[in-house]
């Protein structure tokens, strides 16, 4: 059943942080409303410079892109739609806070190609599968600490654990530094959530020094394995070289923060979302514990669809186009709603229904088909897989006790906390 908006269409304003205060469901009336009369919307920009001087001024305003055809378009034609002028950030950021923050997805072809070229050829057969073998062990770990508890805060204490354990894991990153590894990203994907950016704290200038702190661990960590070299990601990576290109220090360091960002947030958010739906559907709950190989199969692609981690990307026009009857110029900024077009009722049967069996099932959860695709898919989707299974058998009981303390942001849908119960083994 599609939800009503509370809001008439000119009441919407996807710029405005109280819309995403709002209950999801009122948001998802506003986003289907919007799929149907006003599918490429203008908003003004958001205006930052009370909450920090830093901040860039607000630019032209951006058209809010809804339906899954007008996504997976713009997706599929990097050469109308580019991803480097200004990053995919609502604001253009200056060149050194893109090499932060945003790197290998904030660029386009040639140096797009390159990049995704050196960091593919590290991930070689042997060293996917060394690290889908550690994501068992991993899991396994995780849940031993959780298991005689009989209750914890499932985001932190398991869902988040999983991504960060791993990522650090085949970089190389020491246990000592998964703490402050913790804190940088958080601080980065916060959209200013007092959580992680208290009140009077300038937003700007913590994220760009948790992405300095990143930086540093990378640096040194790189730094030490060319004269120690070992057989983690960080070795592989600064020993790449192909076709004599290999990544500078500016650009391994930017993976690394896309890494931890993306990578992290990306399971820790569908895996989060994974529990709450369940707890929600327990008749979906029923089926996936029924039958764990065969329904993840679907299952996974559902959670993803389900909980969209990424609400959205920017794109911004280079030519004179046309899109769904909309005249577009060079220089107009495109934002993707993947969590819009992840409810599309004119490509998904039912999208208000969570289905662990939906098949077909299309969606945008990773970024649609093109270059900018979500280089850690394979990953995330192993990794959701492997914790949700390895839950429902170990932990099987465990359900959500309060409702989700959602992040304040319009950028990802997160989940900060999730209390859960479970009977301690």
């Amino acid at each position: 059943m599609i939800p009503e908006s509370v809001l008439g269409v000119d009441e919407i304003d996807l710029s405005d942080l109280a819309f995403w205060e709002r209950p999801w469901t009122e948001r998802e009336g506003a986003f289907a409303l919007l799929r149907r009369e006003r599918p490429l919307a203008f908003f003004k920009e958001p205006d930052m410079a009370l909450a920090s001087p830093l901040a860039p001024a607000p630019g032209p305003g951006y058209r809010a892109v809804t339906r899954h055809a007008d996504v997976t378009e713009i997706s599929r034609h990097p050469e109308i739609y580019c991803s480097g002028q200004g990053a995919v950030s609502i604001f253009d950021l200056p060149e050194e806070m893109v090499e932060y923050f945003a790197g290998m997805i904030s660029t386009d072809n040639p140096r797009h190609a390159r990049l995704r070229r050196i960091v593919s050829a590290a991930f070689n057969p042997r060293r996917v599968r060394s690290i889908e073998d550690s994501i068992e062990e991993v899991a396994d770990r995780i849940i031993d600490r959780a298991a005689g508890l009989g209750e914890c805060d499932f985001v932190t204490d398991i869902a988040a654990a999983l991504p960060l354990e791993i990522i650090c894991g085949i970089m190389g990153v020491p246990p000592s530094e998964y703490a402050t590894v913790f804190h940088c990203s958080n601080v980065i994907l916060s959209s200013g959530d007092p959580e992680y950016i208290p009140e009077g704290t300038d937003p700007v200038l913590a994220g760009l020094q948790a992405g300095q702190e990143l930086t540093n661990i990378m640096l040194e960590l790189s730094a030490h394995r060319v004269d120690h070299p070992t057989d983690d990601l960080t070795t592989a990576l600064i020993t790449t070289n192909i076709d004599g290109e290999a990544l500078t220090q500016a650009e391994l360091a930017s993976f690394f923060i896309l890494l931890l960002t993306a990578g992290n947030e990306t399971p820790r958010t569908a895996i989060s979302h994974g529990l709450w739906a369940f707890t929600e559907h327990p008749d979906q709950r029923a089926l996936w514990q029924a039958d764990p190989t065969t329904i993840a199969a679907t299952g996974v692609d559902e959670i993803v669809r389900w909980g969209s981690p990424v609400i959205w990307m920017r794109r911004t026009v280079t030519e004179e186009t046309v899109l769904s009857g909309e005249e577009l110029h060079p220089g107009d900024k495109m934002l993707l709603f993947y969590s819009s077009a992840n409810r599309d009722e004119e490509v998904f049967d039912d999208p208000f229904r969570f289905d662990v069996r939906r098949s077909p099932n299309p969606h945008v959860g990773f970024g649609a088909a093109g270059p900018h695709f979500c280089l850690g898919a394979h990953l995330a989707r192993r990794e959701i897989d492997v914790m949700l299974r390895k839950l429902l058998v170990r932990l099987p009981d465990i359900v959500a006790t309060a409702e989700p303390d959602r992040l304040r942001s319009g950028f990802i849908n997160g989940i900060k906390h999730l209390p859960c119960r479970y009977q301690a083994v």
